[in-house]
Formats: structure tokens, C-alpha cells, sequence
């Protein structure tokens, strides 16, 4: 844990047991977990986590962007500790999500090339090779 309350710190976040154990699952995990999943697996570790304070951990840590919010269908929201530029493909069938790498110019059409790209969300869904 002496890495992620490190981090946190660099982050100016004060460093709290759910805190840190919130961000290594996030970390140790690449499932891209719901509150609930991340809630579901911890508690049993941490009795008195409540997912309260895992939604108010992850709203935290997305607005200090060490973590990033994925909505890629409207009633699910994801979370991912890559904040890296990459994208996302879920498949449709068992509801995998998978991270894969993109170049932001490949995607900038002509009409956005005179402003500033920030941030940049690339959701794809489909079905996954495992699936097929």
C-alpha cells in the first residue's frame, strides 16, 4: 500500500484504508468494475465499507483524474485506473469490457483540427473474440 498512499498524496488526497484499498482493486483489477462490484468484493475485508463511501471515493478520485469514468451503456457506470488515452470495446454477449490503444489524430476529423482535444471517450460495442 505504500505506492498507492504515495500517489494519493501526490494527488492531494488524503490517504484513508478504503481510499487505498478502493484504488489497489482498481489497479489489481482491470475488470472495469460498477460500485457495486467494487463495494461487493471489499466488504468482505472491510465490514463497515459502505457503497456511499465507495461512490464518494470514485467521484473523488475522478475529479482529481487518477481515475476514469466509463459510461458506455446509459444505466452503467464503469470505473478504470488507466487514465492512458485508450478505448473501450464491451462485448454485447457477456458483457466483457476490453482496453485497447488508439491515436487521438486518427480519430480528430477535419473540422476539430483547429481546437484543443482534452479529453477523448472512444466506446466500441460488439462481440468479443471469446464470444464468437
Amino acid at each position: 500500500m505504500g505506492n498507492v498512499t504515495k500517489f494519493l498524496v501526490e494527488n492531494k488526497i488524503k490517504p484513508s484504508y478504503q481510499r487505498m484499498s478502493i484504488l489497489e482493486y482498481l489497479i489489481k483489477y482491470k475488470t472495469h468494475p460498477t460500485v457495486d462490484e467494487i463495494h461487493q468484493k471489499l466488504v468482505v475485508e472491510i465490514p463497515t465499507l459502505s457503497k456511499t463511501t465507495v461512490y464518494n471515493t470514485l467521484k473523488l478520485f475522478v475529479e482529481k483524474g487518477i481515475v476514469l469514468l466509463i459510461n458506455i451503456e446509459d444505466n452503467e457506470t464503469r470505473y478504470d485506473a488507466d487514465t492512458s488515452a485508450h478505448g473501450h470495446f464491451k462485448c454485447v454477449k457477456c458483457n466483457k469490457i476490453y482496453d485497447f490503444s488508439f491515436n487521438n489524430a486518427d480519430i480528430v476529423v477535419d473540422e476539430l483540427k483547429q481546437y484543443i482535444i482534452q479529453q477523448t471517450h472512444l466506446y466500441i460495442k460488439g462481440i468479443c473474440l471469446i464470444c464468437l
